[in-house]
């Protein structure tokens, strides 16, 4: 089919003229501080050189550096950290200049309600698991400040051992009121850690995602095809040919124009730009990466109308993860369409 008469079906055209209308963004990230209030293992901050800058904890430099992005055309983006929960101060002046992003947090410590980004909580299993890897609990407190939060969605990373605990997990937190998407544990650069996810482990993990969504339908924000492009054998790189600085040398359009990784103290390096640095490039298959991996990818994806789908139901779920009053629809292509 050609893509004039694909979307002319009314639901393919009805989702592409919703998800369209969105092509305005523009991101960048930015590390808020180089303290944290966890130390998980794997954390990909703690790799490279990243964390030792010495953190700018003045709100007005923060706040001439959203005005340079705001006019080098930045209209959303991404704070990140270590914890950005620690700074507020610093995480409202870029919602005071740019009003569209995302926080990524340990939900350990509440943001304040005039802060309107969507904010990410990272769950990581039950307590139990909590203590081994993270250092200490912290579902009972996500859960207490965040599961009636309207910008909140937790974001379950599967990780070796913590995939059969995923439903009890998320049954807490649905139960509470919470929403739900999910994320894969990514090797940083030379782990050889505990948590690095096999074939194996991505196929149970993709069959319990799929139980999830069917139990919790109007609580998890995922589609089939996030599961197949994120449990696949090969990771997002090789699928798909990232397109962020660190393995784009193109500056000219896209993300290799306009995408800056900045660390605490402002500055910023092209050569390690990445939504998630210091992630080893063959084992990604963050969710983060792949909101703009995928996304940027609709030319391999207009082979059939079937393709096209797939491809409008992941930008569908991306934009209802990361953007704060954007609602997730049924997938055009369903769970009971797909797999075993």
């Amino acid at each position: 089919m050609k893509f004039k008469d694909m979307i002319s079906v009314p639901e393919v055209g009805e989702r592409w003229k919703k998800v369209s209308g969105y092509f305005f963004l523009r991101e960048s990230t930015y590390d808020m501080t180089n303290r944290c209030n966890l130390m998980c293992e794997g954390c990909y901050y703690y790799e490279g050189d990243k964390f030792r800058t010495q953190d700018e904890t003045d709100p007005e430099k923060w706040r001439a550096l959203m005005q340079n992005e705001k006019e080098r055309g930045i209209t959303f983006v991404v704070l990140a950290g270590a914890e950005p929960s620690l700074v507020p101060d610093l995480c409202r002046v870029c919602h005071e200049v740019i009003p569209l992003g995302a926080i990524a947090s340990n939900g350990l410590e509440p943001f304040p309600e005039e802060i309107g980004y969507r904010i990410h909580i990272s769950v990581w299993g039950n307590d139990e698991w909590n203590i081994k890897f993270r250092g200490k609990e912290c579902l009972d407190r996500q859960i207490g400040i965040f599961a009636r939060d309207p910008r909140a969605v937790f974001i379950y990373t599967f990780c070796k051992g913590n995939i059969e605990m995923a439903g009890s997990v998320i049954d807490r937190i649905v139960k509470a009121g919470g929403r739900v998407s999910f994320n894969q544990f990514s090797s940083p650069v030379g782990y050889d850690g505990p948590l690095r996810l096999d074939a194996g482990d991505r196929a149970l993990m993709a069959g319990e995602i799929k139980r999830l969504a069917l139990e919790y339908p109007e609580n998890v924000i995922y589609s089939p095809y996030n599961t197949a492009v994120h449990s696949a054998e090969a990771g997002l790189h090789e699928q798909f040919h990232c397109p962020y600085p660190r393995c784009n040398d193109i500056t000219t359009v896209g993300l290799g124009r306009s995408f800056r990784q900045y660390r605490s103290n402002l500055s910023w390096d092209r050569s390690v730009a990445c939504c998630v640095p210091d992630t080893d490039c063959a084992d990604c298959r963050h969710y983060a990466a792949g909101s703009a991996v995928v996304t940027t990818r609709m030319n391999q994806h207009v082979d059939s109308i079937e393709d096209f789908k797939n491809w409008l139901d992941y930008v569908d779920t991306y934009l209802a993860v990361w953007i704060q009053g954007y609602e997730h629809d049924a997938p055009l292509i369903s769970w009971k369409e797909t797999g075993p």
